[in-house]
């Protein structure tokens, strides 16, 4: 799974709705709230227990699920940033799930990287190592052929990928960083 986070500073109903990966790893286990997206939201209820997760915006690797699918109790709460009027306990419309830092990427793995790789007819000569099934396995990741949903499937193709480059590097200094 990919899962998105706001890493910079956004106010919303006067509070503070950013989470990076600093944040992550300091609380180390924290509920995925405030995801307002129907399919986003379906995803996440397909989520199990132990499932990987790469964290989306810094260099975090791979936090996991801890807690499946439940009730996102933040949309009831009038005062909270993710408050939905339309929503209430006994018929929930939105839920979250636990999730749990597990280790940093030794290497960032840029949007802008797999997007080049994604562009490419075979790999970077910088990051060669992923070959042509690389480079084929990244071309399918949704996020970058549909764009940035906050939750997405990752296939175990891309998963090795990006868990290659993030272990191996080789691109850091070139334009794609």
């Amino acid at each position: 799974w990919l899962m998105k986070a706001e890493p910079d500073s956004r106010i919303v109903k006067g509070k503070d709705v950013r989470f990076s990966v600093d944040d992550f790893e300091s609380v180390k286990t924290t509920p995925w709230e405030g995801v307002r997206n129907a399919e986003a939201r379906n995803l996440m209820k397909e989520m199990k227990v132990g499932d990987k997760v790469l964290f989306y915006h810094s260099n975090c690797k791979n936090p996991g699920i801890s807690k499946e699918a439940y009730p996102d109790y933040t949309a009831w709460d009038a005062s909270h940033p993710y408050y939905d009027p339309k929503t209430d306990k006994e018929n929930p419309k939105w839920y979250m799930v636990d999730a749990t830092f597990v280790r940093r990427a030794t290497h960032f793995v840029p949007l802008s990287l797999l997007r080049t790789i994604a562009a490419a007819v075979e790999a970077p000569e910088s990051v060669a190592y992923i070959g042509e099934d690389g480079v084929k396995a990244i071309k399918g990741m949704a996020l970058v052929s549909r764009g940035r949903l906050s939750v997405q499937r990752v296939e175990e193709d891309a998963w090795q990928v990006i868990e290659k480059l993030a272990e191996h590097g080789g691109w850091e200094g070139e334009s794609a960083s």
